[in-house]
């Protein structure tokens, strides 16, 4: 007589496993998950009180700390708030430049997603895709910010300084070269059949239950839901750029299955890729800074920005007392909601179908860690 018996399993938080240092209490009956239980805490830095304690130019590279894969984009949602909350007009060659710089970030974001997700499905090979594109990019990003990684490029203004010469021509070159390597990630991995059924069909999330849980980005696309923050609320110049805002399918078997995040990723590599040649090609001249003073003492209030971050919506709450530090800093990070989330539609799944269905998701721990 067969009997079953449930266990408890630790997954994580060691790294390699979990996308992170995340753990997750299975409760597990065989090889089906019962229920989850995800631990967050274990990169815990105290951010928003380190911000309330310097200046605010002075936190602005703790912000590269925060999403490490997009610290472009986590530099601009910062210096954008303290922007809105003192009424800088940034000019718009800085503006433009923060796009082009932002959009290049979300395209090598995207391809580590893309790259690992095939890893955690038994393919080796899209990783080595991804990172060989991914280091054209940090070539790109290194010779305008000085890093390949934690990049502090962006300023309360403006921009730290203009592009390199002869930046824009190569900037250009990559974007005609990386195009037609979106059909090679296609033809490789994402129509793979057995690709397609290990994420197709699996992890599902609802339209209503993405919402519920404040779930943001291409996890929220993927529903079926059409939000993206640069359309719906533009900011920084990005109602200028003609380009689309994918939204979930079903074509992997079900709407808002784990295939239809990861496909997100996939279109919307191709979008960037259409925002950053034009902006590059109707590049204006002028200054890359607004003039502001040498100490910045911000006026008493508070503000609140979000942006459309890789993983969803990064937002910074910043209260000020009309001195040079911030009064309160309360961070939004998109993988909190995206973590959260996790206790819902891992229920009832495989433990092989977990590990699939937790890379669709795409989170960065230390944005939760804060």
């Amino acid at each position: 007589m067969i009997r079953s018996q449930e266990m408890l399993i630790n997954m994580g938080p060691q790294h390699p496993s979990t996308h992170g240092v995340l753990r997750l209490i299975l409760r597990t009956d065989g090889e089906f998950v019962y229920d989850v239980d995800p631990c967050i805490g274990y990169l815990h830095r105290s951010l928003e009180k380190i911000a309330e304690n310097l200046t605010y130019p002075q936190f602005i590279p703790i912000t590269d700390r925060l999403d490490y894969l997009a610290a472009i984009n986590c530099n601009f949602v910062y210096c954008h708030a303290v922007e809105r909350l003192m009424g800088i007009e940034v000019p718009l060659r800085a503006q433009y430049i923060r796009v082009i710089a932002c959009e290049l970030n979300r395209i090598a974001s995207h391809l580590i997603m893309f790259g690992t997700t095939g890893m955690d499905t038994g393919a080796f090979t899209p990783f080595l895709y991804a990172i060989r594109e991914r280091e054209r990019i940090n070539d790109l990003l290194e010779e305008l910010t000085g890093a390949r990684l934690t990049y502090n490029y962006i300023r309360i203004g403006g921009v730290a300084h203009d592009l390199p010469d002869g930046w824009k021509e190569k900037c250009l070159e990559f974007i005609n070269y990386f195009r037609p390597k979106i059909k090679e990630y296609n033809d490789l991995l994402s129509y793979n059949v057995i690709f397609m059924k290990r994420l197709g069909g699996v992890g599902v999330l609802t339209k209503e239950d993405a919402i519920n849980y404040g779930v943001t980005g291409p996890n929220l696309r993927a529903t079926g839901f059409k939000w993206d923050l640069r359309k719906n609320m533009p900011y920084s110049s990005y109602d200028k750029f003609d380009f689309e805002v994918p939204v979930g399918t079903g074509e992997g078997g079900k709407l808002g299955d784990a295939f239809d995040r990861y496909m997100l990723r996939i279109k919307e590599m191709m979008e960037s890729s259409k925002i950053i040649e034009q902006a590059l090609l109707s590049l204006p001249e002028g200054e890359i800074m607004a003039k502001v003073p040498r100490v910045l003492k911000v006026k008493e209030g508070e503000v609140y920005f979000g942006a459309e971050n890789p993983r969803g919506e990064t937002g910074f709450y910043i209260k000020s007392n009309g001195g040079t530090k911030p009064e309160r800093v309360k961070i939004r990070g998109a993988s909190f909601s995206n973590i959260h989330v996790l206790k819902k539609v891992l229920q009832g799944v495989l433990i092989q179908d977990l590990v699939a269905i937790l890379g669709s998701f795409d989170i960065i721990l230390p944005e939760s860690d804060r």
